[in-house]
């Protein structure tokens, strides 16, 4: 990209979009276009319609989604489905429309069917059911994903699509009924040490593998691949390394200062018990994660008690809109 060229940042104030303007931003990118949810509803059509034809941007990052973990997935379906499908066919078919020279959609690992083989290779895309306690999330994407490969082969756009592997990082969301695993754990251990609680539950068994990125290691991909990529296949973005989720919780523990009881509820729903991405055709193309996971749960924690401070200072609730 040139750096004077025309960026649209979908989703900037999430923790992925957010992080994908500060790499430009370190990258010397001035020319950013950014709409908040009060300045531009992505759900609303002729509202995209109007906003790509009068910016008419060069590159769009498309970052604006509906996330949560599994207790939002299992509560808030139609919420999932309807909102990211809205968001991504508004904005993919508005870059078409304006002429966008490329696009980058943001898709999740969660795409991969339940049962596929480890680690998760970009070719079993649709060779089986998803997990059904997110299912309403990876469908919307692999809608998205698809929409962009659709426009790719009958116009020529040349929109890509990345699937990164579970995301974590400065400015993510700490709401207890929403969030994922790590910011779900960081405010829970938290909270559980400042009570002096001698004991905290985790949701399932702990057996479940995850593998985590750091939200800016994903914002430097996505910079890196709209320079070097550009093929109608998806591509997978990760450490290609995971750990138990009750590795995970220790190390939790550790960070924040708890020093109680770890307890797993195991009536709660584990999901995929093994998910770890194949990662081998980023790291061909010569990109490498630089953000371990102590160091990044540390920068994390550091945000979300920054986060805490001013929420309670401005009394704001922690539940948010993440990534809109």
């Amino acid at each position: 990209m040139d750096k004077r060229a025309k960026i649209f940042v979908a989703g900037h104030r999430g923790m992925v979009g957010s992080a994908i303007v500060r790499e430009l931003q370190r990258q010397g990118y001035g020319n950013l276009v950014l709409r908040t949810r009060q300045e531009l509803d992505l759900t609303d059509q002729r509202a995209v319609c109007e906003f790509f034809g009068r910016e008419r941007p060069e590159y769009v990052f498309v970052a604006a989604a509906r996330v949560g973990g599994i207790w939002a997935n299992s509560t808030r379906p139609a919420e999932f489905i309807y909102e990211n499908l809205a968001i991504q066919n508004n904005v993919i078919d508005g870059a078409y429309r304006a002429g966008v020279r490329k696009l980058l959609f943001l898709g999740s690992s969660c795409i991969y069917p339940r049962e596929a083989p480890q680690p998760l290779k970009e070719e079993y895309l649709l060779a089986g059911r998803p997990e059904p306690t997110n299912q309403w999330y990876a469908v919307a994407k692999i809608a998205g994903i698809k929409l962009c490969q659709a426009y790719r082969r009958q116009y020529g756009c040349d929109f890509i699509a990345a699937m990164p592997t579970n995301l974590y990082g400065i400015n993510d969301n700490y709401d207890p009924d929403g969030s994922h695993v790590i910011p779900a754990l960081l405010r829970k251990f938290h909270e559980a040490k400042l009570g002096g609680q001698p004991a905290v539950t985790v949701w399932g068994s702990g057996r479940p593998r995850r593998e985590f990125l750091y939200a800016d290691d994903l914002a430097r991909a996505c910079l890196f691949l709209i320079d070097n990529y550009s093929e109608e296949e998806i591509i997978n973005v990760g450490w290609g390394r995971d750990l138990a989720i009750a590795e995970l919780a220790g190390l939790v523990a550790e960070i924040v200062g708890y020093g109680g009881e770890i307890v797993f509820d195991t009536d709660k729903p584990d999901g995929m018990m093994l998910k770890r991405l194949d990662v081998s055709r980023i790291t061909a193309l010569g990109w490498r994660p630089l953000v371990g996971l102590r160091e990044g749960l540390q920068l994390a924690y550091d945000d979300m008690l920054r986060r805490l401070v001013f929420e309670q200072w401005h009394d704001l609730s922690p539940a948010r809109q993440p990534g809109m």
